[in-house]
């Protein structure tokens, strides 16, 4: 799998992109259906939510700098064709709405027309900009010297609005002065001149090279790609694409890497945790700080950094459940006798992990995630568990698959941190909202029934 290995402003491009789309169909639908007697705001946020259903069924959003123009046509007009049959789909299970053919003609000609002069603007924009300032472009770097390799390594020179820098060849098999180095000195050069991209030549790589390649680009998060000796996909997990008519392999990325799936996580996180803060966390936040303070000293809420998303510190709030000490950074055990009675109550039950819901509000969590490690865990077996830092390539949730699997917890041999890896990237790699549901499901039931581990 690749991760969101997105170098400069990329990251904000497919966002921007959707929230231009959004505000598009919203006036556009203000402006020409207002006379449909229907309830706008309803209308309005369904026509996004179908917008944005759509897009993540479509891929319409999955647009490279190497997609060529006749492609991004032919998702519009895919993309188009789903959306009108959602605007038409809403009236006859509205009994008040008027159907009027030329309003609805009018208002998805004039959205679709908007959108489509947008995106290919954004599109055009964004190329000129690449070459005219020299900015947002990807480090790259070629394993082999192959003529597959230097006609890649041609294309980079010759079609600069693909925003690459190619920076060196690398390999163990060929002698040439363009060639940097072996592949023992690719991973001292990929790390020390921020390499975002690797490409690899099949036919240089011995499979033990390979695996060795996919382990360093996960542990580094760096995008590795393929270069093939012919035009067969190897697996299953491997998409092909054209820079111009060079075929180039990858690993496909999961689900959770399309914007438009990150938008839906984050509007369900966000109204979640308002649901919860409101409805819950209101009228419970007092009456935990009452009794906290009454058993022992120290502040009601209890702060730590743990590594967030793309190993970024944050600050994960939980309800005091120990005394205060100086090994914050040191897991609790069972019968830990830091845990004050107050805390093995709301442990057991959960309820200290409850003011996370406000760091989902701000960002840093999600619901449903890899559980956030303590920095020292982080250290300890980062580089020994293979797919470790796969975890760190989505936000940490308040709950996870791991936990409702049974690996909550303390940590007492390497045999359970490896089974908790597991179920972390097999989430991150198989994930749906399903999913999700059933996750939040399972967590609501381990807190009624009580769950062994929680201490």
């Amino acid at each position: 799998m690749t991760a969101s290995k997105i170098g400069r402003y990329s990251k904000f491009i497919r966002p921007i992109s959707i929230l231009m789309d959004v505000m598009v169909i919203s006036c556009t639908a203000s402006f020409i259906l207002k006379n449909l007697n229907i309830n706008l705001v309803d209308f309005i946020v369904y026509l996004n939510i179908g917008w944005i259903l759509t897009a993540i069924f479509l891929d319409f959003y999955a647009i490279y700098r190497f997609t060529k123009v006749i492609e991004i046509i032919s998702k519009i007009i895919k993309q188009g064709v789903i959306f009108l049959l959602i605007v038409i789909a809403f009236f006859p299970f509205s009994v008040q709405a008027v159907f009027n053919v030329n309003c609805i003609a009018v208002f998805f000609i004039s959205s679709l027309g908007l959108i489509t002069v947008l995106k290919l603007l954004l599109f055009y924009c964004l190329k000129t900009y690449r070459i005219v300032v020299g900015s947002n472009y990807r480090q790259a770097v070629i394993v082999g010297y192959t003529p597959e390799s230097i006609q890649l390594k041609e294309l980079f020179e010759r079609k600069k609005e693909y925003g690459y820098h190619f920076l060196g060849f690398f390999s163990d098999k060929q002698v040439n002065p363009e060639i940097k180095g072996n592949l023992v000195d690719l991973k001292t050069f990929v790390q020390a001149n921020k390499i975002d991209e690797i490409y690899c030549s099949l036919n240089e790589v011995s499979n033990t090279q390979l695996k060795d390649l996919l382990d360093f680009a996960d542990e580094h998060n760096k995008t590795i790609k393929f270069i093939p000796d012919t035009k067969e996909i190897f697996a299953k997990n491997l998409k092909i694409d054209y820079y111009d008519f060079f075929p180039v392999l990858s690993l496909k990325e999961t689900v959770l890497n399309e914007p438009a799936v990150k938008t839906f996580k984050r509007f369900f996180d966000i109204v979640f945790s308002l649901i919860v803060i409101l409805g819950i966390l209101s009228w419970l936040a007092p009456l935990l700080a009452i009794i906290i303070k009454l058993e022992s000293k120290g502040p009601v809420l209890f702060k730590q950094g743990r590594p967030g998303m793309e190993e970024k510190q944050f600050y994960c709030y939980k309800f005091r459940s120990m005394r205060m000490n100086s090994r914050s950074e040191t897991e609790a055990l069972k019968n830990d006798p830091r845990v004050t009675k107050t805390g093995r109550f709301i442990r057991k039950t959960s309820l200290d992990e409850m003011p996370q819901f406000i760091n989902v509000l701000l960002g840093d969590m999600s619901i449903v995630g890899p559980r956030p490690h303590l920095w020292s865990q982080n250290k300890m077996y980062g580089t020994k568990i293979k797919k470790y830092m796969l975890r760190h390539y989505v936000k940490p949730g308040i709950t996870g698959l791991a936990q409702v699997s049974g690996y909550r917890g303390e940590i007492e041999t390497e045999k359970d941190m490896v089974n908790r890896i597991k179920m972390d990237v097999f989430y991150i790699e198989n994930w749906s909202l399903i999913l999700d549901l059933k996750i939040i499901y399972m967590t609501v039931a381990n807190i009624v029934k009580g769950d062994k581990k929680a201490y």
